[in-house]
């Protein structure tokens, strides 16, 4: 049996993508130049993926990209870019990220902008490595609302085909009549909202609301704002400024986790897309309802704030900032009671809209769950009844229903896989790590949220874990950030040979 798969199309796309990576670079080279920090740290990665890219498009001819391609080319396209993310921290040679499985858990972390960081001491790494760190997790944001749109729809990840329903639109990676045409509009709108963010919060700081915030703050915040992603050159994260900053901050991250399709379409003024999308309205719902859920807790418990304004904003900001996969901290939940974290905690499996740049299970396959449960308790009770399951007013097919259904518990089951490693890698170098912030970090890693609860909290970082475990994270979040299908399929026979 022949090999079925033309993986030399793959590894050339993969070589345009590093070909370009260079630009990127040069902010991060800039603001080392203009510190007199070390330069080479990104000389040598500009240099090395520009080579490397240029080399592996030498493979093949320029050629159409197949489904079974373009799951190879998924997959090992994020790993790529992280692995180049990791060479500038090695590099460096500052603090815990000097060691390659660190500096390799930090890159995977940026590009799946996930915002786990394995840093203990902020002030040892320089200004251009934690730009760096803003604009690799930038590009993973918008790599995956690309991926989302042309790519995962196709190949009907996991339900994805369902962007299509939901948003109303017959083709989503048809919006223009090219997929690269499409790519630049979506390019268009997330800078346009990345530069409205750096407008905002530096405007913030000239008019005396904000005094922390820098020019340089401004832009690594919006970075990883837009992309849900959640790293900040703050040790003490968003905390670390004032309440004007972190009111200013949440609907970026609530608009980054909208569908950019519906975006899309409001921006050209028809805002009748968003109002008829049962995601959106299911979407605003659950922050609304869990942040409700999360300052009654906080008030009945007495919670360590001065003011119900307090209360309302860390209890909004920290909902937005979980179910959106961004992980910013406004606060250490940590010291929250039991009950508002917990709630915070089912907020991990929640994620944004598809279609966004957001990560975890996503509202439209939690509204396709609950429609398609609720419509099997009535089926059970009426075994004669056709109910199907509708979407905006249009009909989900089976299969689709089947997809998502085999998405969310093969998700579940990877969550509770790793949560038992994580729980038995701990005891094996004699680490405590309890039940819950093993669960904990497993979703923070697997969903792509960020920060977790105990060692792993939203002002800590998981360099206490013991390298196994981060090798473990560094797959899930791998896996995660492309919805686990892609990986998966190249682990079957069936995919190289059928």
């Amino acid at each position: 049996m022949r090999l079925r798969v033309d993986w030399r199309v793959s590894l050339r796309l993969i070589g345009t993508i590093l070909k370009w990576l260079w630009i990127p670079m040069l902010l991060p080279l800039a603001i080392a130049l203009y510190d007199g920090t070390a330069t080479v740290p990104f000389l040598v990665p500009m240099i090395g993926t520009a080579v490397v890219g240029l080399g592996l498009e030498q493979l093949t001819e320029e050629s159409d990209l197949q489904a079974r391609e373009a799951f190879l080319m998924v997959s090992l396209t994020w790993l790529s870019i992280a692995l180049v993310g990791a060479v500038p921290f090695v590099l460096a040679g500052e603090g815990v990220l000097a060691r390659p499985i660190n500096a390799l858990f930090e890159s995977m972390s940026g590009i799946t902008t996930t915002g786990a960081t394995i840093i203990v001491n902020f002030e040892l790494h320089s200004r251009a490595i934690h730009m760096w760190r803003s604009v690799i997790q930038w590009l993973g944001g918008l790599g995956i609302l690309v991926l989302a749109t042309a790519v995962l729809s196709q190949l009907s990840v996991g339900g994805a085909q369902l962007m299509e329903t939901e948003t109303q639109t017959r083709d989503v990676n048809k919006l223009t009549p090219r997929i690269s045409e499409t790519a630049a509009l979506l390019w268009k709108i997330y800078i346009g909202l990345t530069a409205l963010q750096v407008a905002v919060l530096y405007g913030l700081h000239l008019i005396g609301l904000a005094p922390e915030m820098t020019l340089y703050d401004a832009v690594a915040h919006a970075f990883t704002t837009v992309s849900t992603s959640g790293f900040s050159p703050r040790p003490a994260s968003v905390a670390a400024f004032s309440p004007a900053v972190q009111w200013a901050i949440i609907p970026f991250m609530a608009t980054g986790a909208t569908s950019f399709i519906l975006l899309y379409f409001a921006l050209q003024g028809n805002f009748d897309r968003l109002r008829d999308s049962e995601e959106f309205r299911f979407y605003v719902g659950i922050l609304g309802l869990f942040t409700v859920g999360i300052a009654s807790v906080l008030l009945v418990d007495s919670a360590p704030y001065d003011s119900l304004e307090a209360v309302v904003r860390h209890s909004l900001f920290q909902v937005v900032s979980i179910v959106t996969t961004t992980g910013y901290a406004s606060t250490d939940f940590n010291f929250w009671s039991s009950g508002a974290k917990h709630l915070l905690f089912v907020c991990m499996f929640i994620g944004g809209m598809a279609g966004s740049t957001t990560c975890s299970i996503k509202t439209l396959r939690w509204l396709v769950v609950l429609k398609a449960f609720r419509r099997d308790l009535f089926v059970a009770t009426t075994p004669s009844a056709i109910r199907p399951v509708r979407l905006s007013g249009t009909v989900v097919d089976e299969e689709t229903v089947r997809d998502i259904y085999a998405y969310t518990l093969v998700s579940l089951v990877f969550f509770m896989l790793a949560t038992i490693f994580i729980v038995v890698d701990a005891s094996r170098i004699e680490r405590t790590v309890s039940e819950f912030e093993a669960m904990s970090a497993a979703a923070a890693t697997f969903f792509n949220v960020g920060p977790a609860f105990g060692i792993a909290g939203p002002l800590e970082s998981y360099e206490p874990f013991p390298r196994t475990t981060k090798l473990l994270m560094i797959f899930l979040m791998w896996i995660g950030r492309i919805e686990i299908i892609p990986v998966l399929v190249l682990l079957t026979p069936s995919y190289w040979r059928s």
